[in-house]
């Protein structure tokens, strides 16, 4: 069965992909973040991302703009608040169900999310969240939390071996000045 797979950055996605291939998908990624800021570090994980699907043969969506004004619309009001707030819930929605649609415009029955991989995310909120979006289309979403059994360290470990481009900030604007 295939699963749409929304993915933050490649590093996330190589261990999800994993778990999620021995789990029985056919993971068709998708690298929708108009969060990310500024364009020149969006375009280096895109095409880290696109490093990645061809390293591991991934059905990557690759025409996904580049759409930095539909985040700064949504967070308007919560841009003074500290990383790991209402902000990024924001955020984390947003994307959620953008997945949501992209997963029902394709035709696909469940989606998931690397965003659990990350050690600084709330697994059960964005699981929370993923679930909402997947109502909202009528679609499922797969629970997870892709840093335990070492995950989060399997995806540095699997990044370093693709010499994948990593980043030291979350990604947006916000959280450069942190």
């Amino acid at each position: 069965m295939k699963i749409l797979l929304l993915v933050c950055c490649a590093p996330d996605a190589t261990y999800s992909t994993l778990a999620l291939r021995e789990a029985g998908y056919e993971v068709i990624t998708y690298f929708y973040n108009p969060c990310i800021h500024p364009q020149e570090e969006y375009d280096k994980r895109r095409a880290a991302m696109a490093q990645l699907a061809d390293k591991m043969a991934i059905e990557d969506i690759k025409e996904v703009p580049y759409d930095p004004e539909r985040f700064f619309e949504a967070v308007k009001g919560f841009e003074s608040e500290p990383e790991g707030n209402k902000r990024c819930d924001i955020c984390f929605k947003l994307r959620l169900m953008e997945a949501a649609r992209k997963c029902k415009e394709l035709g696909l029955e469940i989606f998931a999310s690397t965003l659990t991989i990350s050690p600084h995310k709330n697994a059960a909120l964005i699981n929370a969240l993923g679930k909402e979006a997947a109502e909202h289309y009528g679609v499922k979403y797969y629970e997870s939390d892709f840093k335990k059994k070492d995950g989060f360290k399997k995806s540095i470990t699997m990044s370093k071996e693709f010499g994948l481009y990593r980043q030291n900030y979350c990604g947006c604007e916000f959280s450069i000045r942190k």
